[in-house]
């Protein structure tokens, strides 16, 4: 597999002077895909059944292409409960292939999924880390499991992400963000290797999500006004913590005021909350914010304001660096760690393979281990890839 992922990191050392860096610096460059590379070649489209994979057909069909769409199930047929979206889904993906003219098929990803992506979640989250199944979703599953099945036979995947890719002067392909701030996906794909960003394209990944939806209401597509999903990938309206109480069960424990070190009320297990989270706390007297969690005596330590010192990072170190297309990143980068429209500029001290102290220009609110640190070059649009915080 392509990309560069290696080990563990080491304790932090100096650390370096930053400047904070502007949104509209990290987008500086968007046009719409090249479709002359598509001629004559083989192209699937993964079908949600929501609007933006629904425009990624329209947007082939209109230069020409007629794709082949695939919808890929993660639901077991005997379990409907983990499944309940994917009769509306089908039923949406289905109308949409129907009216260009394409053929669809459904691939059952279901062993794949519960095997990969719910393993590396359940074994994170019971460490006490912070994981991002989506991240992990596309690696394994839409650019993974389903290549494996039937992605082989075809040149291209698209995909409804909003992300773009680019060439440099070498030749080598870049992932690339969208004009769109608040729906750019790059973190949800800098998990993937150089070899699946060679056969991935982003038909929608030049527009903002305004367009978007202006698209499908001129196309008539179904899905037009279908809200977008806010759950796990493939999950539905399943909830997370009824997922991971599925898995893990329930370990009640203390929730203790840091400061004081006053016990505040009980928890349900440690594995349900995470490092700056307020809601879903049920504590009396808030609001409550999680800042820190002892993973061995199962206790979460929470504090009344939003800004305790505690809760803020400027350094912190990432191990296990994916490099998406084999380059390594510089000295001066930009990186987010949670699906937000901000970036922060920062400097990486190499700490060994793979490994950096990450020494960020801003103080970042809820650092928690397990995430991906995505990190991208501070001068252009670029992701590297991504990395997982240790602290």
């Amino acid at each position: 597999m392509d990309g560069v992922h290696a080990g563990c990191c080491r304790p932090a050392a100096a650390v370096f002077s930053v400047k904070s860096l502007a949104v509209s610096t990290i987008s500086s460059n968007f046009a719409p895909m090249n479709y002359e590379e598509l001629k004559d070649k083989r192209i699937a489209v993964l079908l949600s059944g929501g609007v933006d994979s629904a425009v990624v057909v329209s947007e082939l069909a209109a230069h020409g292409l007629t794709p082949d769409c695939f919808y890929i199930k993660i639901g077991s047929n005997d379990n409907d409960e983990w499944d309940c979206s994917m009769e509306e889904d089908l039923e949406m993906a289905t109308a949409v292939a129907h009216k260009y003219g394409c053929r669809l098929e459904v691939v059952d990803c279901h062993r794949e999924y519960w095997d990969q992506v719910t393993a590396y979640t359940m074994d994170k989250v019971r460490a006490g880390l912070t994981p991002n199944p989506d991240v992990m979703c596309n690696r394994l599953i839409k650019f993974g499991a389903f290549h494996e099945k039937r992605g082989h036979d075809y040149d291209f995947i698209a995909t409804g992400h909003y992300a773009q890719t680019e060439r440099d002067e070498k030749g080598r392909k870049w992932l690339t963000t969208s004009p769109d701030p608040v729906k750019d996906q790059t973190d949800f794909l800098a998990q993937i290797s150089g070899w699946q960003l060679e056969k991935a394209i982003f038909p929608i990944g030049h527009y903002v999500k305004d367009e978007v939806r202006q698209i499908a209401e001129r196309e008539h597509l179904a899905s037009a006004r279908r809200k977008d999903s806010q759950g796990i990938c493939f999950l539905g309206k399943i909830d997370y913590t009824e997922y991971v109480r599925r898995f893990l069960g329930e370990q009640p424990g203390d929730v203790v005021e840091l400061e004081t070190g006053r016990l505040i009320g009980r928890h349900r297990g440690h594995w349900f909350y995470t490092i700056g989270q307020r809601k879903g706390l049920g504590l009396g007297g808030g609001p409550w914010f999680i800042v820190k969690k002892d993973v061995g005596q199962n206790v979460l330590y929470v504090s009344h304001g939003y800004d305790p010192e505690a809760a803020y990072k400027q350094q912190f170190p990432i191990c296990g660096f994916h490099s998406i297309n084999g380059l390594m990143p510089g000295r001066e980068v930009t990186f987010k760690i949670r699906h937000t429209p901000e970036y922060h500029k920062a400097t990486l001290e190499p700490m060994g393979e793979g490994a950096f102290m990450v020494h960020s220009a801003d103080k970042i609110h809820g650092v928690a281990p397990g995430q991906f640190c995505v990190v991208y070059d501070a001068a252009s649009h670029r992701c590297y890839g991504s990395a997982e915080i240790t602290v």
